[in-house]
Parts: structure tokens; sequence; C-alpha cells
């Protein structure tokens, strides 16, 4: 039994990044799913073109059975949907065998979300005297800035690290920022933000900057733009020296960055496009994480609550 040819897979991977506009991140996860199913394939003696609807199902009970959380295989599901659609609009093959195939029934969540006072003791925890010793960066003024560019506009960590100076309008506070898709919003910068970030730039200027690198906002000490991966060393550092024991990543400051609009009156639909969502259904998982707020809102505000 043969395996995915390699110019399919190559053209595929041409397909879903440059007409589907996916994220690097996003291509290279579906790519990881593609793989997955293929081994699934050889083991079974299945050839790709003639799986059926029961192979796929078979498939994903295996995943079920090996303990995959239903989020995760609902992405695969729709990394092998995806898949096929191509291989019929390329006519590879004729039938699309995962037409009927279902995703799993999610369940619902509520994101970790930060209070105020948290926040507060992470932003505390940063001491704005630290450098490095070899290069003499100011690290605290990077690190606040970057907190601060979390949690006042909730902007995900992979835009985060490809901020360009150059998007970045000082004069009106705000910032050009693309997102998922290559889709571009403007998001409003915060006041205490902003003052963060002109102590960054100042502090940047020791660097040796590398060439193309110089339009990035945030660097590392080599004169090289961030990584996801360093901030979230970062932030990690930063909640257990304010003493937090939650599980806290750059994510977590965009979920209260959400709430945290939501409970002081922000619109839902404002929210949805600060946030950069297509769907306001995405955004609704914010009003689910409010409930104490709203509670309180009743006691005080109803007016059968008023003289009890």
């Amino acid at each position: 039994m043969s395996q995915i040819a390699k110019s399919v897979v190559d053209s595929y991977k041409v397909f879903i990044k440059f007409q589907r506009a996916m994220s690097d991140n996003t291509v290279e996860a579906y790519m990881r799913d593609l793989r997955t199913v293929e081994k699934y394939f050889n083991s079974n003696g299945i050839e790709y073109k003639y799986a059926t609807l029961d192979n796929l199902q078979n498939f994903i009970a295996d995943l079920d059975d090996i303990g995959i959380c239903p989020r995760s295989r609902a992405r695969i599901i729709s990394s092998i949907k995806s898949f096929y659609k191509f291989c019929v609009s390329e006519k590879i093959i004729n039938i699309d065998p995962t037409q009927l195939l279902k995703q799993p029934k999610l369940p619902s969540y509520l994101p970790d979300v930060l209070s105020v006072e948290e926040i507060e003791r992470i932003i505390s925890a940063i001491d704005l005297s630290e450098t490095d010793k070899y290069t003499k960066l100011n690290i605290g003024h990077r690190n606040l800035a970057i907190v601060e560019m979390l949690y006042g506009s909730g902007i995900r960590v992979s835009e985060l690290v490809n901020i360009k100076i150059s998007n970045i309008n000082f004069e009106e506070n705000f910032m050009k920022i693309v997102g998922k898709g290559k889709k571009e919003r403007l998001v409003p910068i915060s006041e205490s933000a902003i003052r963060a970030l002109n102590h960054w730039l100042t502090a940047r200027n020791v660097l040796q900057i590398k060439p193309k690198q110089e339009d990035f906002l945030f660097l590392n000490r080599r004169g090289l733009h961030m990584t996801r991966e360093m901030v979230f060393v970062i932030i990690k550092q930063l909640t257990e020296k304010a003493g937090i024991e939650k599980r806290v990543s750059p994510h977590t400051f965009r979920h209260s960055f959400a709430t945290h609009l939501l409970e002081h009156g922000a619109n839902l639909r404002a929210i949805q496009q600060l946030l950069g969502h297509s769907s306001i259904t995405t955004t609704e998982i914010y009003t689910h994480t409010s409930i104490n707020y709203l509670r309180d809102e009743i006691m005080a505000f109803h007016p059968r609550n008023r003289d009890h």
C-alpha cells in the first residue's frame, strides 16, 4: 500500500498556507494530523484514495480510546476534512469520505482568568532594575511592556512577538495587528502600555540588533525578535514570583482582558473586534465567566433586593 505522494502533501501544504492563509502554527498542526492519519492507514492496509467513512470513524474511535481529548480530536477531524476537500477539488479523488464525519461534542469549559488584584501582583513582581549582565539590556522594562501589552490589548502571544514598531501609532495610541488568517485589525493601546513601551524602546537601544530584526518590537538579548516560547517562560517566572498558583500562560491575559472588559460594561461586539474573533459565538464564552459579577449586580440593583 502506497503512502500519500509527496507531491500531493506539498501541494496541500501550499494550499492551506497561502490560499487558506493559515498561520504557520496551524499549518504545522494540520500537517502533523495528516501524518497521523497516514500512519493509521499504513498500519491497517488502507489506501488513502479509497478510505471510507467507516475507516475514518474507526480512526477517530481509536483516538478516543487512547485518551485524545475531544478538542484535539475535533482539530484532527477538521484537518482530515480539509485534506479530502482539497483532494476532491484537485480531482485526486472523486468522492469525499469525510462528508458525514461528525465532530465530537466539545465540553464547555471556562477559561482561566486572573483577577485585577492578581494582575497587579504580577506587575509588582517585575523588577524594573533587572538587566542582562552581558548586554546591560533592561529586562525589567521589556517584561513590563510584554505584560502591559498582553493584558492591555488582549492580543495573542503569536501576535505579540510579531508586532512591528512601524505598525504602532504612538500619537493616537493604536497598532495594526496581523492575526489568524493574516487578517488585520486596529487595536487601541492603553496609556500604561504606551508608557511601558516608551521605556522599553529606550532600553533596547543598547542592543546590537541583527539585520532585518530592527522593526520587531520585542527582541532578546541577541538582537533577534522573541519567540512565543520565551514569552511563556517569562510569564511562568513572573507568576511564580507573584505567588499565584493558577496555571497562567500568555493566553490567560487575553481571557482576563476580555472578561474584565465585559464586567465593566463593554459591548460584546466591541470585545469581538478587539480580540479578532470572526464569530460572536467564540466571544460569548466570556459571558459565562462573569457570573459572580452578574450576581453582585442583581443583589445591588434589582428592586426586589434593595430593602432586604
